[in-house]
């Protein structure tokens, strides 16, 4: 059983609801480490030799896959080479998928892609065609010496790559999404989805801000002036819930009262101007 990362709470209003977080993704590869071919030993930054005691040159240095505690399978540049994709330069698209068929968890790293000049119309065209269909291209990309399955998807009228977690790099958690029998009442279950209502909103990813850098640049700008600012504990604690019903229906109260006060600009009509009189 792996350790959790995290350990806290999910909280959505009044409801708190205590987690564990667990790496749900991880890199399952295969790395290669600079060795010191006269003596097959592991060298350090920069190029140090630990057995021979010395700095040495790159022309010195090949690659191995460790399989035992100091012990290396040694690999040639030329071997890698020839057990990688036919070409470096292509990315393949093999197939097309709708992009809610697609889970979040399976998207690596994220990469924008920006056509040269003689490709531009067609980048524009693939753009449009992948906007109107609502479809993500599936690719073969070779990069840094190994095959990537990449996704290519429209963002911001341009085509964004993400590379790809594969099935067997998803970690499995025999528990998770086994639950004990709970009898769920329909109007918990209404009561919660209305809470869930009230709190929708358009994403907009400016709102969403990184508190403790903020934080982190004010103290440091106040300490520079030899200033001095007052900062909190940054915890708040909250008292268990112990009646579920009470806390949703107060919850909801609580946020629906909220709403009431910001003005809806969708339902604001504005009047039609009055023609003057000709």
């Amino acid at each position: 059983m792996p350790s959790p990362v995290w350990k806290g709470s999910i909280v959505l209003s009044l409801i708190s609801i205590p987690v564990r977080l667990y790496a749900a993704a991880r890199s399952e590869r295969t790395y290669l480490h600079q060795i010191h071919k006269a003596c097959n030993s592991r060298v350090r930054q920069p190029l140090f030799c630990p057995t021979c005691n010395r700095f040495v040159d790159r022309g010195e240095i090949v690659k191995g896959f460790e399989f035992d505690e100091g012990q290396y399978v040694l690999m040639e540049d030329k071997e890698i080479k020839k057990i990688a994709a036919g070409s470096s330069h292509n990315l393949e698209i093999v197939a097309f998928t709708k992009l809610k068929e697609i889970d979040p968890i399976f998207f690596d790293s994220s990469y924008f892609c920006l056509p040269e000049d003689a490709g531009k119309k067609a980048y524009q065209l693939l753009v449009k065609a992948l906007e109107d269909t609502q479809t993500v291209g599936i690719g073969k990309l070779l990069m840094h010496q190994r095959d990537y399955t990449v996704f290519l998807r429209t963002y911001e009228h341009g085509l964004l790559l993400h590379t790809m977690y594969f099935a067997n790099e998803i970690q499995r958690l025999p528990q998770y999404g086994v639950f004990e029998s709970v009898s769920l009442k329909p109007e918990e279950v209404k009561l919660t989805e209305q809470l869930i209502g009230t709190l929708t909103q358009p994403f907009k990813a400016k709102q969403y801000h990184d508190e403790f850098q903020d934080k982190l640049r004010k103290l440091i700008e106040a300490k520079q002036q030899g200033k001095s600012i007052e900062i909190g504990s940054g915890t708040n604690k909250r008292a268990p819930v112990i009646d579920m019903m009470a806390a949703l229906k107060k919850s909801l109260a609580a946020t629906s009262t909220g709403a009431e006060k910001k003005p809806n600009k969708s339902r604001v009509r504005k009047l039609p101007l009055a023609r003057k009189a000709s």
